[in-house]
């Protein structure tokens, strides 16, 4: 379990600490990256390594091979750079970023190297460290391979400490002449220094670049017809997928890729070339692991109506390759939120953008940011109308209030524009029960709050509390704001500019009103977060469309399974399962849910022919039941066989594991639980660490949540489950349930299994005798706001209900 408040070294000291290590330094080479790792053990020789270099694509290209790995059951490690918001997002291990513990344990590790290094007049860089922290993380999880983004060229970067098992050269451009070279020749020979040993390198370089290269190493090239692996993208399969096809001697694929462009197909050409290499991953492996390849930031569509896109071009050739992805829709005008770095040619970009109606200037919160009268001047009369905004929430927020539903919002110019700017979509306002002192320090601690001022600020919010992100300059003026009307907000402590900050505000009903009618006509794109602050407080005044909006509804469990843990083979006949469908729905289920595979740990997988024959004859049955009807299944194919039934909803506990299943759902119409799950079925012997549970659990579903709103789901079909069991321990999935109230900051249903569980162990309950402590669960979920309870035994669960709606009117 992991408690909200745990004193030790404080995180933020240790953000701020490797935050101000120096960037760059005259010398080169691998010789101080290696001094670090040796106080370390050097975590790094017993790694299976695989590096990729190149000017552009090195991020998305390592993006995608591992979710291809993943999906090929290997545990694989990430690191990349630069990050959206936290540095721990440059570290990742299937898809996890670093604990703050072992971050903050390491720098106390490696505090006392860094000092001895700084007296000899050799202080690591930023990325030295970082990609040290890298290696120790990796070892700790011990993965089976960890999948390193190079920094600069090749053969001076911190991550060639490394002899890796397979490496790649995505492109080769003009880029650090100061330190790589003055010709592209120059530039690809350094690069090439990533080749491993008894492997080809990877490449997607073309003429004197792949030539350069090929005087170096043995290449495998990726691209044209005269390649070695032949690469096509075949234009947009949907507003949000491209279709590519992938063809090397004795393999080949055809695939849609989340991330679009021809520029991306050839990236995703040098993925699967190295899954290749390195485990021989099936084709069909390959195409759903580039199925399932999200990198935020990256031509990222937030919305369709009107068509939102997010991308962090930051130079002439990026904007030129984002102008014609963008030439491919068809739309009214174009408004462009547009900030850019001081050193950047903001003519030359300027240039290249596609032709704008409406530019919004803006500046991000760097000190490199270049202001918005040097940018207007740089765009000249390429825009018909320019709006010098300031922040870029506040620009993104004109402009999508500006732009009608069939136009075109491009917020694009740095990768730092786009980090702010997405903050609109992934801003969470999580409710928080501060009913005690106790209760409120520990949410306070959780928050990066300084520890001395702490105690005396926990007893000021014992009161409604809500817990957000804000950048900085909206951080103050909330706080300024808020604290006038008598109300606290608490901030954390961070020198870093450019990160987000936490804020904790809590007051009466009354005062959150008032903050939120003063915010609606306050810039800094602090209208939208007055909206996100209405919807959090006013959550019950929504209208009923849903049985589960007379909360809580009871969804029963009906397993048509040989082997499910519970009750396999009880309902596995049509005519019983359709009697016990009937009999729960007579006993108060407002819901049932039918299910055709176990995802017990251990279950022997099912063929989608397999579970459908189980499956839809039932849903036929019991279609005319005058309830919704769940179909329990983690297939595509199996979804919309049982929607083409007569089924109302899709129960996905895999958490959208098949990238298909989200567009069934929308082409349906339907409704979809996605459910917290790390992997399905449960792997028992892994370990999962959580540096809070319930908040770690809200931010994964944030961004899942996310990709089936860009399927074309509305947030109000969309239910989620925090998956207890599912990749938590019991103490940790009865947190989940304690303070289930804060999962409404996703804007969604809540749905609750518990049901039988395992987790029931844990307090001395075995199998058998679980029916007590599931009726207990049932009454705190149905108290703290669940608005689907899923059971197994519904007339015992539907009188814990009614008895808990009975208490709730008095």
């Amino acid at each position: 379990m992991t408690p909200e408040g745990t004193f030790g070294m404080e995180y933020h000291d240790s953000v701020d600490y490797l935050e101000s290590l120096r960037r760059c330094r005259p010398k080169l080479g691998t010789e101080t990256t290696a001094t670090l790792l040796s106080q370390i053990d050097r975590p790094h020789e017993d790694l299976d390594c695989i590096q990729i270099a190149g000017s552009n694509g090195k991020g998305s290209t390592a993006c995608m091979l591992e979710r291809i790995l993943r999906d090929a059951g290997l545990d694989v490690g990430l690191y990349t750079s630069p990050d959206l918001n936290s540095l721990r997002e440059r570290i990742q291990v299937n898809g996890r970023k670093i604990p703050k513990r072992r971050l903050r344990a390491f720098v106390e590790e490696i505090d006392g190297c860094i000092d001895r290094l700084r007296k000899e007049d050799d202080t690591p860089t930023y990325f030295e460290v970082l990609t040290t922290l890298a290696f120790h993380h990796f070892a700790a999880e011990n993965v089976d391979v960890a999948i390193l983004e190079v920094g600069i060229g090749g053969r001076y970067d911190a991550t060639s400490v490394v002899d890796p098992v397979a490496s790649a050269v995505t492109s080769v451009t003009l880029e650090h002449t100061d330190i790589l070279g003055d010709t592209i020749e120059e530039i690809a020979r350094d690069k090439a220094q990533v080749a491993p040993t008894d492997t080809p390198l990877v490449t997607g370089s073309d003429g004197a670049a792949l030539e350069a290269i090929r005087s170096e190493t043995d290449v495998i090239s990726v691209g044209g017809d005269d390649k070695d692996v032949v690469v096509s993208e075949n234009g947009l399969a949907s507003q949000v997928e491209s279709a590519v096809s992938i063809t090397a001697s004795g393999w080949s694929l055809e695939t849609t890729l989340p991330l679009l462009g021809h520029h991306q197909a050839m990236n995703a050409g040098v993925a699967a070339t190295l899954a290749r290499q390195v485990a021989d991953v099936a084709p069909e492996t390959i195409e759903r692991g580039l199925r399932n390849a999200h990198w935020p930031g990256r031509f990222e569509i937030m919305s369709t109506q009107p068509l939102t896109i997010l991308d962090g071009a930051h130079n002439p050739g990026a904007c030129a390759t984002l102008a014609a992805l963008v030439d491919r829709y068809a739309f009214d005008d174009l408004h462009l939120v547009f900030g850019a770095m001081q050193e950047k040619a903001h003519r030359q970009m300027a240039t290249t953008l596609p032709s704008i109606d409406v530019l919004h200037l803006c500046e991000p919160t760097v000190s490199r940011a270049e202001d918005t009268k040097t940018l207007a001047t740089a765009f000249g009369d390429h825009a018909e109308t320019i709006d010098h905004a300031g922040s870029v929430l506040e620009a993104t927020e004109r402009a999508l209030s500006a732009a009608d539903e069939n136009d075109c919002v491009l917020v694009t110019g740095s990768l730092y524009v786009v980090a702010e700017a997405r903050d609109r979509w992934t801003r969470l306002q999580i409710p928080k029960q501060t009913i005690t002192t106790d209760r409120s320090q520990a949410v306070l601690t959780n928050a990066d709050v300084e520890r001395t001022p702490l105690e005396n600020t926990a007893k000021e919010t014992v009161h409604r509390t809500i817990k957000t992100y804000l950048r900085d300059a909206q951080a103050d003026q909330i706080k300024q704001t808020f604290e006038s009307i008598g109300g606290t907000c608490v901030l954390s402590e961070t020198e870093t500019a450019g990160r987000r900050v936490t804020a904790v505000l809590s007051g009466p009903l009354s005062q959150l009103q008032t903050l939120i009618a003063t915010l609606a006509d306050d810039e800094l794109g602090l209208a939208h977060v007055s909206s996100q602050l209405r919807r959090a407080i006013d959550a019950d005044d929504e209208p009923d469309r849903h049985p589960w909006d007379q909360t809580p509804a009871l969804m029963g469990v009906l397993n048509v399974t040989p082997d499910s843990f519970s009750d396999g083979g009880e309902y596995d006949r049509v005519p019983t399962a359709v009697q016990h469908a009937r009999d729960m729905v007579a006993s108060g289920a407002d819901i049932i849910d039918v299910g055709g595979e176990s995802t017990r740990p251990g279950a022997d997988p099912v063929s989608v022919a397999e579970e459908i024959d189980r499956v839809v004859p039932v849903v036929e049955r019991i279609a005319d039941l005058d309830v919704p009807i769940s179909i329990d299944t983690r297939k595509a194919a199996v979804a919309d066989a049982a929607l083409e039934a007569g089924a109302d909803i899709v129960n996905d506990v895999s958490g959208l594991e098949d990238p298909e299943m989200r567009f069934v759902v929308a082409d349906h119409d339907a409704s979809l639980v996605i459910m917290h799950s790390l992997e399905t079925p449960v792997d028992p012997d892994r370990t999962v660490v959580y540096d809070d549970v319930v908040e770690d659990t809200i931010q994964d579903l944030s961004e899942t949540v996310l990709l089936a709103e860009r399927a074309g789901l509305d947030r109000e079909q969309i239910i989620i489950d925090p998956g207890l069991g599912f990749g938590t321990e019991p103490a940790e999935s009865f947190e989940l349930v304690a303070r289930l109230k804060e999962l409404q900051a996703l804007a969604c249903p809540v749905m609750v299994g518990h049901s039988r569980k395992s987790m029931f162990g844990h307090i001395g309950c075995q199998s058998g005798e679980r029916l007590p402590p599931t009726l207990a669960v049932t009454t705190l979920a149905a108290d703290r706001g669940a608005d689907i309870i899923r059971v197994h035994d519904v007339p015992e669960n539907a009188a814990a209900i009614r008895a808990a709606r009975a208490t709730d009117r008095h």
